[in-house]
């Protein structure tokens, strides 16, 4: 018998013992558990990503979403990308409570010294603390004013101190400023709109007097009070106006009291 013929008979004999295995019984049997076992793993894995495309978001992730959106309400993105920061130029009448009259540097004790009316000049910058004033108010804002201004009143003629010839008094002008800095709250509201109030319920005032008190100081504390509103006239840019009263504690022994009422422009950043 050749080679060929043998291994075709070997192939044969392994086909039939094959088939017969299949066909008994225990080897159909054991085939269809292979099948079962095969399916029920398949399931199993379909049951597992079904899980987990439907399972309930962690802690870690719900917690973040929570704060982005905490934050977003907060935090509403503004206008031409404003923070709500805004530097401001200010101008207007002022209105001092004494006219520094009887003074040694002021008219050599003549009681006729400047007038207590004038006008100042300033500027400032306003900076967002809360745009909830710390979660007791929404749509209210709570900002820090860092502000520095110099009035000037009316001058008059009047004696001064060593303006004197063959003992004849000399008149001069009299000029009566003062400069003043301050840092307050500010209380703006109506996050929205164009046109917003605000108050300062009180702030800090550092004032500078010139000519000197008779003590020769010229350094002096005190509060101010205010109330205003703004308007945004385009884009960053918003006018208003404020009235404002500073109260001085007279360290340097004269009332350096007084009112401003006048207008400013502001650009918000």
């Amino acid at each position: 018998m050749n080679m060929s013929r043998l291994a075709s008979l070997h192939l044969y004999a392994t086909i039939v013992i094959a088939g017969a295995l299949l066909c008994t019984p225990g080897g159909v049997l054991a085939a269809a558990q292979s099948v079962d076992d095969r399916i029920q793993r398949l399931e199993q894995r379909v049951e597992q990503v079904i899980q987990r495309v439907h399972q309930p978001k962690s802690r870690n992730v719900s917690a973040l979403e929570e704060r982005i959106e905490k934050l977003e309400r907060q935090q509403p993105a503004s206008q031409g990308g404003e923070t709500g920061n805004m530097v401001f130029f200010r101008g207007g009448g002022a209105f001092a409570a004494s006219d520094r009259s009887g003074e040694v540097f002021s008219d050599s004790l003549t009681s006729s010294a400047s007038g207590d009316a004038g006008y100042y000049i300033g500027a400032g910058l306003d900076l967002v603390l809360s745009k909830n004033l710390w979660g007791m108010m929404s749509n209210t804002w709570a900002l820090g004013e860092i502000g520095v201004e110099v009035k000037k009143y009316q001058s008059k003629d009047a004696p001064r101190s060593g303006k004197t010839a063959v003992g004849i008094t000399e008149n001069d002008n009299v000029e009566i400023t003062q400069l003043t800095v301050s840092v307050s709250p500010k209380i703006l509201f109506m996050e929205g709109s164009r046109f917003r109030p605000w108050i300062i319920p009180v702030g800090l005032d550092f004032n500078v007097i010139s000519p000197p008190s008779n003590e020769t100081t010229v350094l002096d504390v005190g509060a101010q009070f205010a109330i205003g509103a703004q308007y945004q006239l385009w884009k960053s840019f918003h006018v208003g106006v404020d009235g404002r009263y500073h109260w001085a504690a007279g360290w340097t022994d004269t009332d350096n009291s007084f009112g401003t009422v006048g207008g400013y422009m502001g650009i918000a950043f």
